[in-house]
């Protein structure tokens, strides 16, 4: 994946990108003749034969020309402004699809029509427009995806919209682009864009509670997990209910990623993160909570279990 505003990937970006070109091929013609015409200054009014040039003032027409030019460039692009801000940001009427919340450092995910919550992937069908609300349970955030809509700031105490869509299926990468603390640069998440079908079916998977743990291992692993602080923090649907201070872990394992991304979600990258999260991210909430060998294993075969 790559974070990249010059590969759109849904018509808001390509606005967006439409509007960037314009505004570069203006400025860029602008520099070019101001560069042009200095050039041309300084070689056809130099001093020659150790006489000044002529010391010419005022000029009706040269100063309407430069007040009026740069007036109609800029309303030019205050006008190529309006239309791109009314294509990417279309009237809301509707309750949103999703809400967003920026946590210090994670994204919570919430499908109200369903009542899922997951964290850091979002998925949406392809070709429909999903209604985004974006919020902040701490400091201020902004929620972006380059490749499929602009920056969009998460305010505690506000809620701001955003509309997505993707017209492809794949998997575009997203970032919060305002410094949250230590971990921001680990503030990341995707947004995986899938047929209606498939998106259908993963919402219905996502709805139903966690998977009771078959193995000896595992069910120790879930005792566990009530035992100790994990249960404080993070909420898993059918297991415990807490307010979310982190992660919900209903679906842990069907993630891509751990960690706001920092981490591929494979066996021995969650068990080194439940070993040492504050090594593998610094400064993170996620405590050390010092498992002995016996817990770790047991703990990472139930979360594995979390499909």
């Amino acid at each position: 994946m790559h974070i990249s505003v010059f590969d759109p990937a849904a018509p808001e970006a390509a606005e967006l990108l439409w509007l960037w070109n314009a505004c570069m091929w203006i400025c860029g013609a602008i520099l070019a003749l101001v560069t042009g015409l200095l050039v041309f200054i300084l070689f056809r009014y130099r001093p020659r034969d150790g006489r000044e040039p002529a010391q010419i003032t005022g000029n009706k027409k040269l100063e309407v020309t430069w007040t009026a030019v740069p007036i109609a460039l800029v309303s030019l692009l205050f006008a190529f402004s309006i239309v791109a801000a009314r294509e990417v940001d279309h009237p809301i009427q509707r309750e949103p699809d999703l809400i967003v919340t920026g946590h210090q450092w994670w994204w919570e995910v919430r499908y109200p029509s369903s009542q899922v919550i997951t964290a850091n992937e979002i998925h949406i069908p392809t070709g429909r427009e999903m209604l985004v609300a974006i919020e902040a349970a701490d400091v201020i955030h902004d929620f972006w995806v380059p490749r499929l809509n602009r920056k969009i700031d998460a305010v505690p105490g506000r809620r701001n919209f955003l509309w997505l869509r993707a017209d492809q299926p794949g998997t575009y990468s997203g970032a919060c682009a305002e410094f949250c603390g230590e971990q921001h640069a680990w503030m990341r998440f995707r947004v995986v864009a899938e047929t209606a079908q498939a998106y259908t079916t993963w919402l219905a998977a996502q709805a139903e509670p966690a998977q009771m743990a078959a193995t000896d291992e595992a069910k120790l692993g879930q005792t566990r997990f009530g035992q100790l602080t994990c249960a404080n923090c993070h909420n898993i649907n059918g297991v415990n209910t807490q307010k979310q201070y982190a992660p919900d872990l209903t679906h842990l394992a069907s993630r891509k990623m751990l960690a706001g991304e920092r981490l591929e979600n494979t066996r021995d990258n969650l068990r080194d993160w439940l070993h040492e999260p504050n090594i593998i991210k610094p400064d993170c909430y996620m405590p050390n909570l010092n498992l002995s060998g016996a817990d770790l294993t047991a703990l990472t075969a139930y979360l594995e279990t979390l499909r």
